[in-house]
This record gives structure tokens, C-alpha cells and sequence, in this order.
């Protein structure tokens, strides 16, 4: 028996199908991306203003008002610190969009397939990422105005100083634009993965490159190279220039920042053999196997949440260890423990610097949460399959938290040796030149470990990251197989 359909096929009409109507919808992850900018424009506005009042307030004093050195100082730190939440905030948007379009490649392949090109979806990408940066910008830049004019009216009460300085000025727009144009850039570079996507991955998973792919891209791999020995050449130049002069101290901290690039750069490579070696040392069950093998089964995924630890670890870590070493090294030319008239200052000074290097590992944090969040999010799939083939909900549950621990302790391994090396390459720079009396003139700056900020970076990590793996990963395992396999 055969059945034909009968009748005028008739068009479904407005009356028939009500069109709906399509509200912009903010991408997963990206709201992050919004906070981020938004804290670093706000830094950079209050560093700004912060700066400028101490210079308006050393201007008024007749003694410190004719020292360039003193205004000179201040304007380097501040432009350093500025550079520094800028560059952590860039990386992090840039793995964040790089999570979002590995996310997204089953519907850019679709797209593909309609006819789209790989560079108008990438643009579209790029424009996402000029969107969240103006918002984060504007707010940040509102925000940091509002806490300035606080600060500077409860700093001219509390001190009785009566300094002549205005907040609102045309210099403040400095740091909105930047961070708007850099979160432009960063989701340009985000998104370079648009690209590489066919048609054909339309009708497959939106999986990730494996290891084996990851380590054949000769011109990624030539650029990190090229980063990590040339940062390197400059790191050793300053050390040497700074035993001549304390300028060393910036052509050192110029190859700090080129070294670190090329560890980003390379992260895919250099990280998941690490993360699947300490992996190794947590058993042989299932669940631990299959956390230590997916270090290498998805590289870009694993580096970039382990890159966004290593950051956080080795900036707090690499001021911690050049305070220190300075000073142990003025306490050694003393002959004893400093005076209280000398330590007070360096603590104070000390303590400063540490609150706001924190505001950029406060933006490392941020985007390690969101990465975990957005990567457990986008796994729906692949857990899903797991608890298919025979997986527990607690061997998933578990396989997760031993990711996120083997994640914890490489990064923070890696970021401690960083941050120490790195540190005590500032202290050496800065003060291998400074007479300190004839018998330490010239002569290495030994590297001083302060045990406290150490423990407290290490503790806060460590819970930041497993309480973020394991809350994310609730909501993912709570889904059925086939729920969770339809949804992929």
C-alpha cells in the first residue's frame, strides 16, 4: 500500500507561524569578558589619578618638589602596573574567545555550509569582541572616575593637606581606549581558530585538535621560540646592565614580558605533557587515567586554563620574592635587622605595590573561573558519552575535580618557579648597582623566599580552582546521556 499526499501544499503564512521575535543575546563566557575590561580600565583610571596626586602633593612640598627622580619613579610604576593589567587582561580575553569559538565550531561549520565565509565569521567574532570591550571600557572608566574622586577627597581629609588636583581630565580616557582597542585585538587573536573550520565539521563534533596536530604548526612554534630566547637575551642584559645601573631593571622586565609571551605562545605544547605527567602520580583508576590522558587529548583546552593559574602564581609570586630580596639585601648591608624608621616605609611601599599587582591577579582569576565554567559547559557532550559507555556520575564528577587538581598543582609549580625567577631577576636589576657599603658592592643579590605570600597564593589558588571545577560541574552531570548527547 503506498501513501501520496494529496491536495495544494499551501505556505505557512504570519498567521500560521508566528514569527518570534529575536532578542541579541550575550555569548557564554563573554560577560566575563566585560568584567575584565571593566576592572582594567578602572585600574588604569585610578592608577592615573593616583600617580598624579602624589606628584601634585610632591610639587607641594618645598624639598621633594625640585626631585625629577622622585616624579620620574612614579611614572614608570605606574605605566609598568598599567602595562601589566592590560597584558593579563588581553590573554585572558583571548583564551576566553578562543573557548567560545572552540564552542561554536559545529555552527560556524553550518554556516559554512549556507555559504558564510570563514572571514566574515571571524570578523563577526572580532566585533563581539570591539562590543565588550567599549561596554567594559565605559563602565570601568565610570567606575574608576567615581572611586578616584573618593580617594582623593578622604586622602586630603585624612592627611589635612589641601593639594590642587582635579580628578576629571582628558588623561583618563587613556586607559578606556586602550582596553577597548586591546579586547579587540585579543578577540581578533581569540578567534584565529574561524579560520581553520570546513564545511564538513558540520556534521560531526565540534572537537578540539588533539596533541598530535597541535605540535605540527611550525610558524606558532618558530613564534614562540623566537619570543622565549629573545625575552631571555634581554632578561640575562638586564641582570648584567644592572650591575652598572638600576635602568637595567627595564630592559629586564622587557624580557620578562617577551619570555612570558612565548610561554603563552607555546602553552599548548609545553603544558599538557606536564599536566599528564603530575597526573601520573594521582593512581590508575579509571577516572584518574582518563583526567591525565586529556591533557593531551584537548592541549589548547588544558593550557589555556592552566596558562590563566600561571599568570595569577607568577605575579603575586614575582613581587613577593623582589620585596624580599631587597629587603634582605639592605638588612645584610646594616649588619642586622632594619630600623624601624627604614623598614616602615619599605613595608608600606611593599604592601602598595602588593595590592595592586593583585587587581591583575584578580583578572587572572576571573577568567581562570570563567574558563573552567564555560569548558565544563561546552563538555556536555563528551560527558554524556562517558556516562554512556558505563561511567558512574560519580567517576565523571571525579575525572573533572582530577583535572582541575592536576591543573592546580602544574600551574602552580610553574608559576612559583617563574615568579621566583623573575623576581629575583627584578631585585638583581634594580639593586646590583646600589653601593651598599664596600663589601656588597656589585656582589649577587641572593633571592629571598617570604614563606607567608607564598602559602597565601598557593592556598587561594588551590581553592579558587577546585571550588570553581566542582560547582561547574554539577549542573553537567545532572543531565541525561541522551539529553547530553543530543545537546552536542
Amino acid at each position: 500500500m503506498t501513501a501520496t499526499l494529496s491536495g495544494p501544499i499551501t505556505e505557512l503564512g504570519p498567521a500560521a507561524a508566528p514569527r518570534r521575535r529575536v532578542r541579541p543575546r550575550l555569548e557564554p563566557g563573554l560577560g566575563a569578558s566585560v568584567l575584565v575590561a571593566a576592572l582594567s580600565s578602572a585600574f588604569g583610571v585610578v592608577l592615573i589619578s593616583a600617580t598624579g596626586y602624589l606628584e601634585a602633593m610632591l610639587r607641594a612640598d618645598p624639598d621633594m618638589g625640585r626631585s625629577d627622580t622622585v616624579a620620574f619613579l612614579l611614572s614608570f610604576l605606574g605605566t609598568v602596573l598599567l602595562g601589566l593589567a592590560i597584558y593579563v587582561a588581553a590573554v585572558v580575553t583571548a583564551n576566553t574567545f578562543a573557548t567560545v569559538v572552540a564552542g561554536r565550531t559545529r555552527r560556524i561549520a553550518q554556516l559554512r555550509l549556507l555559504g558564510a565565509t570563514a572571514r566574515s565569521q571571524r570578523a563577526q567574532v572580532a566585533r563581539q569582541g570591539l562590543i565588550v570591550g567599549a561596554v567594559g571600557s565605559v563602565l570601568g572608566l565610570l567606575i574608576g572616575t567615581a572611586m578616584a574622586m573618593g580617594g582623593v577627597a578622604m586622602a586630603g581629609s585624612a592627611l589635612d593637606l589641601d593639594v590642587d588636583y582635579l580628578v576629571p581630565r582628558p588623561s583618563l580616557l587613556g586607559p578606556a581606549v586602550i582596553v577597548a582597542l586591546t579586547t579587540w585585538a585579543a578577540a581578533w587573536a581569540g578567534s584565529r581558530r574561524v579560520l581553520t573550520v570546513t564545511p564538513l565539521q558540520a556534521l560531526g563534533a565540534a572537537d578540539e585538535p588533539a596533541y598530535e596536530q597541535v605540535v605540527r604548526r611550525p610558524a606558532r612554534h618558530a613564534t614562540a621560540g623566537f619570543l622565549l630566547v629573545t625575552g631571555g637575551a634581554l632578561l640575562v642584559g638586564g641582570i648584567g646592565i644592572g650591575l652598572l645601573s638600576p635602568y637595567g631593571v627595564v630592559v629586564a622586565f622587557v624580557g620578562g614580558l617577551l619570555s612570558f609571551t612565548g610561554l603563552v605562545v607555546g602553552a599548548a605544547v609545553l603544558m599538557p605533557p606536564l599536566l599528564r605527567l603530575v597526573g601520573r602520580a594521582f593512581g590508575g583508576s579509571t577516572a584518574a587515567r582518563l583526567a591525565a590522558e586529556n591533557a593531551l587529548r584537548y592541549p589548547e583546552r588544558s593550557s589555556r586554563m592552566a596558562i590563566g593559574i600561571v599568570i595569577g602564581v607568577t605575579l603575586v609570586t614575582m613581587l613577593a620574592v623582589a620585596a624580599e630580596s631587597v629587603s634582605a639585601r639592605m638588612a645584610a648591608a646594616w649588619g642586622g635587622p632594619l630600623p624601624a624608621e627604614l623598614q616602615r616605609p619599605l613595608d608600606t611601599f611593599t604592601a602598595v605595590m602588593t595590592a595592586l599587582v593583585a587587581v591583575s591577579a584578580a583578572i587572572a582569576a576571573v577568567g581562570l573561573v570563567n574558563l573552567l565554567t564555560l569548558g565544563v559547559r561546552q563538555r556536555r557532550r563528551e560527558l554524556g558519552l562517558l556516562r554512556t559507555l558505563g561511567l558512574t556520575t560519580g567517576q565523571v564528577r571525579r575525572m573533572v575535580l582530577l583535572e582541575a587538581t592536576h591543573l592546580t598543582v602544574t600551574a602552580l609549580l610553574t608559576g612559583l618557579v617563574l615568579g621566583i625567577g623573575y623576581g629575583w631577576a627584578g631585585a638583581q636589576a634594580l639593586m646590583g648597582s646600589v653601593w651598599l657599603g664596600p663589601e656588597l658592592t656589585g656582589a649577587l643579590v641572593p633571592p629571598a623566599l617570604p614563606p607567608g605570600p607564598i602559602v597565601i597564593v598557593v592556598g587561594a589558588t588551590a581553592a579558587l580552582t577546585l571550588i570553581a571545577a566542582a560547582v561547574s560541574v554539577r549542573p553537567a552531570v545532572r543531565v541525561t546521556p541522551i539529553d547530553a548527547l543530543a545537546a552536542g
